[in-house]
């Protein structure tokens, strides 16, 4: 690795302290999505990805679909502290003239490679993106980040498909599996069951992991860079509201009010990680 896992464990939190000020500052928002990613985040766009933060458009760049959108606010933390944009962009979330809105939108976003937020779609960009990709022969890769309660989305399965199908391993995607989601836990709503096993059933190389460890992650991402025959996924065992520790692992974390002393809390909280 370019960072030891001390740097990156420094970085996830840091992004997520910008994470938690960035939706403080609108009063509200996705908190529990957003944070538990940022691990994956860190490793991707500090160790694995070919991007260029002055060039964000740069051709034959590796690309990522947030397919869970609502989650953007902790990839906008990780834009602005590679340096895509400024820093104090963040506090304008989702409001008027903004170029964060509260669901990620390339067309106003430095970095953002896919417009999403309507559930199930992102994945089949990715493999459009792949086959693309493949086309061009330019050697880029393509990732995906995926919700459990988005994987109840049936046009997931069709793009998981077809992605096997075409044999696209420059296609990596990763499961945020952390249990929860709008209304309830995914096993009240409608369970997956054994999802690795479902992946494995159609047709990807699949690999389980602490989603919150950056150096199984990082060995998983390199694992999956070997398989050239099979859409990858990395099923990513996380706590939704990672770091914020009031709202870890619940329903609630899905979206709610940030006050100000809510924010002065997980603060607190992500320090003493």
């Amino acid at each position: 690795m370019k960072h030891s896992v001390q740097e990156l464990n420094d970085i996830a939190k840091e992004a997520r302290r910008v994470t938690m000020k960035c939706i403080a500052s609108l009063g509200k928002g996705h908190v529990g999505g957003a944070l538990d990613i940022v691990d994956a985040l860190t490793v991707l766009y500090y160790e694995e990805m070919n991007i260029d933060p002055a060039n964000p458009k740069m051709a034959g760049r590796d690309r990522l679909v947030l397919s869970k959108g609502h989650g953007g606010p902790g990839l906008y933390a990780i834009l602005a502290i590679k340096g895509f944009f400024d820093m104090k962009e963040i506090y304008t979330l989702n409001k008027p003239g903004t170029m964060l809105p509260s669901h990620c939108d390339r067309l106003l976003t430095p970095g953002i490679d896919m417009t999403t937020g309507s559930l199930g779609q992102g994945l089949s960009a990715a493999v459009g993106m792949a086959l693309a990709d493949r086309i061009d022969g330019n050697g880029a890769r393509v990732y995906c980040i995926i919700g459990d309660g988005e994987s109840q989305e049936g046009q997931i399965w069709e793009a998981g498909m077809y992605a096997a199908q075409m044999k696209l391993g420059s296609l990596t995607c990763f499961l945020d599996l952390n249990g929860q989601q709008i209304d309830a836990s995914v096993d009240e709503v409608n369970s997956l069951l054994d999802a690795a096993e479902k992946w494995r059933a159609f047709g990807w190389n699949v690999q389980e992991i602490n989603g919150h460890d950056v150096q199984e992650i990082y060995n998983a991402v390199e694992a999956a860079k070997q398989c050239t025959d099979q859409p990858n996924m990395i099923v990513m065992h996380t706590v939704k509201g990672k770091g914020w520790q009031r709202i870890e692992g619940t329903t609630m974390s899905h979206s709610l009010s940030v006050s100000a002393d809510d924010l002065a809390e997980a603060l607190n909280d992500i320090d003493k990680e």
